[in-house]
């Protein structure tokens, strides 16, 4: 195993059709062309590099108007290759009030699946809403953990008004540091470096032992100075591997960071980390 992949959205027909609304934006702004795979061709993607992956589903209807990836769909490609998917993020949507809460309840309790990923500018919610706390409390008491998207988004970049995505609802400083500091048993996952709002991030990190990040969605050589530098130094224990496949080719960002960090930080957020933070039984 050359690494653990914990943001990998299924680049099949169903998440196409999620992100119907921002694709040619984010194929813009990602400057790549993703063509729809099938179920067992993106598993080959990953089993051909050596990564163990974990997914992530999405469910944005009540601001997108477009259909969930759904929580069943990750479940049963887990459960279709499970030498490649290790587990999934399920995710809810947070407006849906008590359908949320079952179906956080549901994820865990009957599907398996190992947390709640939330995009809080996708699905237009700011996350210390108290309206939202019934929903964090539920899932703090589930023992799993939640990703948050942080920072800017290939969601509607370049276009007028962004497609009404708010990059404000995606800042580590009220709205994670807010839900850590009330809920100290939920283990909380950023999601991304997180520019323009980096030192903010880093802050919640050094301040917040239940907080984490995973380093999705940019490429290493990319990474702004302030973040590197934790990367290879004090906050090494905090950072995790993640691509945000298909955005982003796995082994382009894993042979970027193998360049630029040193020997002993590779390993751990290739995988050490992954496996600790997350309780992963996987032998390294």
């Amino acid at each position: 195993m050359r690494a653990i992949d914990v943001h990998a959205h299924p680049s099949t027909q169903a998440m196409e059709d999620t992100l119907q609304p921002f694709r040619e934006a984010m194929l813009t702004y990602y400057r790549v062309t993703t063509p729809v795979r099938t179920e067992e061709e993106m598993a080959e993607d990953f089993r051909a590099l050596d990564l163990k992956t974990i997914l992530v589903a999405i469910d944005a209807e009540t601001e997108t108007g477009a259909p969930a990836c759904t929580n069943d769909y990750v479940a049963s490609l887990v459960k279709q290759f499970p030498d490649t998917f290790i587990g999934a993020f399920g995710s809810v949507d947070p407006w849906k009030g008590k359908m949320a809460i079952a179906e956080a309840e549901r994820c865990v309790n009957e599907l398996g699946l190992m947390g709640l990923k939330f995009a809080p500018n996708m699905q237009g919610f700011r996350p210390n809403n108290r309206r939202f706390y019934p929903l964090w409390e539920t899932i703090s008491g589930l023992g799993v953990p939640i990703q948050l998207h942080t920072g800017t988004t290939g969601l509607g970049a370049g276009t007028p008004g962004g497609a009404g995505v708010r990059l404000d609802y995606s800042r580590p400083i009220p709205y994670i540091d807010d839900l850590a500091a009330d809920f100290p048993g939920l283990t909380i996952i950023a999601c991304h470096p997180s520019w323009p709002f980096q030192e903010e991030m880093l802050a919640v990190l050094l301040h917040k032992g239940n907080v984490y990040n995973e380093l999705s969605g940019w490429m290493p050589k990319y990474f702004p100075e302030s973040l590197a530098r934790e990367v290879n130094g004090r906050l090494q224990d905090k950072f995790m591997f993640g691509s945000d496949y298909p955005a982003l080719s796995p082994e382009r960002w894993l042979t970027e960071f193998e360049e630029r960090y040193k020997p002993e930080v590779v390993e751990k957020v290739f995988y050490k980390n992954a496996i600790r933070i997350l309780d992963l039984d996987i032998k390294a």
